[in-house]
């Protein structure tokens, strides 16, 4: 079962039954199949995952029942979650799966059960699954690489989560009716994103200079490199006019020319694009996705900053790049 994002968050009533909310974690989702001793770790491609992840593997196997789990896998490194080393276990072989496992070991926060000791529990509502998999927790005393994501009906206290723990990589909130059946496929639930704003450099576009399309943005290291840092949506129709008048080809000494960008996070097809005179400054909206100081999902590029020059612009940092201070 999926959700659909949302331009703000769901009210009380929003949904069948109430509204329940639960963080959205920045991990991998995973449904945990066990049954006789046998596992089966889904990720949403239908890939298993079980040889990158074995602790988790062996968690459920010790549980000694026949379960299935949804949950989100997570790793944490300096006190965040940790995206890339996740992805880093996913391309392992089980050896180095099983090194990472015990120097960064991954957790699986459980926030759904779905069948449980030959009862298939998709019709029942969400309230009902909810009981019985906070029963398995207390009757089986489980604790780590296990957690139970907090829920609330509390819209304010949603509110408060996501101002909290936005720092450590929690990425908004979802929102499920209390009388939802889990649908598989469906996007019945409800995502609202944490957003922050934000500045950068236009370094190139996709498109041309006279109908830019997109733009990738950059910031630059305390030696004075070019990163990148984002790539945006597609862009408003008033923002590409305002860009084409303003927007000047590069020079021979633009570092982004031959650089390699995939089309999307995870993809090997590689993006098109014209790097630009890093001369523009744009404010733009994104999640809290964020990984060695690059934004994981498309920004919303949300005006030009005349006002700024590259100067004002924070100073590129491979940690979290919200927390600098300008150059």
């Amino acid at each position: 079962m999926l959700a659909r994002a949302v331009p703000r968050l769901p009210g009380p009533g929003a949904l069948p039954g109430g509204t329940v909310f639960e963080p959205k974690f920045d991990g991998f989702r995973m449904l945990v199949f066990c049954s006789a001793g046998e596992v089966f770790l889904q990720s949403r491609s239908g890939r298993d995952l079980a040889a990158g992840f074995p602790e988790i593997a062996e968690a459920a196997i010790a549980l000694g029942e026949d379960v299935v789990i949804d949950g989100e896998a997570v790793i944490h490194t300096d006190g965040r979650f940790d995206f890339g080393a996740l992805q880093r276990r996913g391309t392992r072989d089980a050896r180095a799966a099983a090194d990472l496992a015990r120097r960064q070991p991954a957790h699986l926060i459980a926030f759904d059960l779905l069948h449980h000791q030959g009862a298939d529990m998709l019709t029942w509502p969400y309230r009902e699954r909810r009981a019985a998999l906070e029963s398995l927790f207390q009757g089986h005393g489980l604790h780590a690489p296990w957690a139970l994501t907090p829920t609330t009906s509390t819209a304010d206290q949603a509110q408060q989560w996501m101002r909290q723990w936005a720092a450590v990589g929690v990425e908004g909130i979802v929102a499920k009716g209390a009388a939802q059946p889990y649908r598989p496929g469906r996007r019945d639930w409800r995502k609202y994103r944490s957003r922050d704003t934000a500045e950068a450099v236009i370094g190139a576009v996709t498109g041309t200079l006279a109908r830019p399309e997109t733009v990738l943005l950059g910031r630059y290291t305390a030696e004075g490199d070019l990163r990148l840092v984002a790539r945006s949506a597609p862009l408003p129709a008033p923002l590409r006019t305002e860009l084409a008048a303003r927007l000047r080809p590069a020079g021979r000494e633009h570092p982004w020319h031959g650089m390699r960008v995939s089309s999307h996070w995870g993809s090997r097809d590689e993006l098109e694009f014209t790097p630009v005179a890093p001369q523009l400054v744009a404010e733009f909206q994104g999640d809290t996705a964020i990984d060695r100081g690059r934004w994981r999902h498309p920004v919303r590029l949300h005006r030009l900053r005349t006002d700024m020059v590259i100067e004002d612009v924070p100073t590129y940092r491979a940690t979290d790049p919200r927390r600098v201070n300008p150059r």
